[in-house]
């Protein structure tokens, strides 16, 4: 009875809030969450993303994942794109990812994914309105980690992709994985209809909740 309760308590709840502003809320946490993801990989340099990779990125992803399970299991996640441009990097344009499947799994895991987009065509790529699916058209890679690679670096892939799950850094593949642009999102948190080119060639100014991550971005 109790957890019928809590239910249809959360439902009512659900019901008197406003789409628009559960989204707009929605994505400032992602964006707060980039923040946070990306100190986290940067606290230590020998396991981290080599601040070379960072210089010469066309633009980052950031997405964290929670994995769950019971007998049939599931992904979602959601985060925030941007783009570097002549004047910097660009405001955040939101992203999802999710899948499902079957297995033994029982409980939760979460896990941060940092995507560093190294080419314009990539970039591009995540700049349409749609899905965009790694390794198909965009080459993927586990990215390189650590100081030793801040010599000259010619990127092997597209995209490399990096992971932080449960306290361990490491450069993963995430070949086959589609990333989706969430519109209703960018919608909500900008107050206008607006699309992804627009907001990650820098037409759109970011907005004051971006400027957090702006600032962990500037020095790259």
């Amino acid at each position: 009875m109790r957890s019928i309760f809590l239910l249809a308590a959360a439902l009512i709840l659900i019901a008197t809030v406003n789409p628009a502003q559960v989204c707009a809320k929605g994505m400032q946490d992602d964006i707060d969450q980039a923040v946070t993801v990306f100190k986290r990989f940067q606290a230590i340099p020998e396991q981290g993303i080599p601040p070379r990779v960072l210089r010469d990125a066309k633009g980052l992803a950031f997405l964290t994942v929670i994995k769950a399970g019971f007998v049939i299991s599931g992904r979602g996640g959601t985060g925030v794109l941007v783009a570097r441009t002549s004047k910097g990097w660009s405001g955040p344009s939101a992203i999802g990812t999710g899948g499902a499947g079957w297995g033994l799994q029982i409980g939760a895991q979460v896990t941060e994914f940092v995507i560093v987009l190294n080419t314009n065509d990539a970039v591009k790529a995540f700049s349409k309105e749609g899905n965009v699916q790694l390794g198909a058209g965009v080459s993927v890679a586990a990215g390189p980690v650590g100081r030793s690679v801040e010599a000259g670096v010619t990127p092997v892939a597209a995209v490399y992709t990096y992971s932080r799950s449960q306290g361990l850094f490491a450069g993963i593949s995430l070949e086959g994985t589609v990333v989706a642009t969430r519109s209703e999102a960018n919608e909500a948190y900008y107050g206008h209809p607006v699309h992804p080119d627009d907001i990650l060639s820098g037409k759109i100014p970011p907005p004051k909740g971006a400027r957090k991550l702006q600032a962990v971005l500037e020095k790259y």
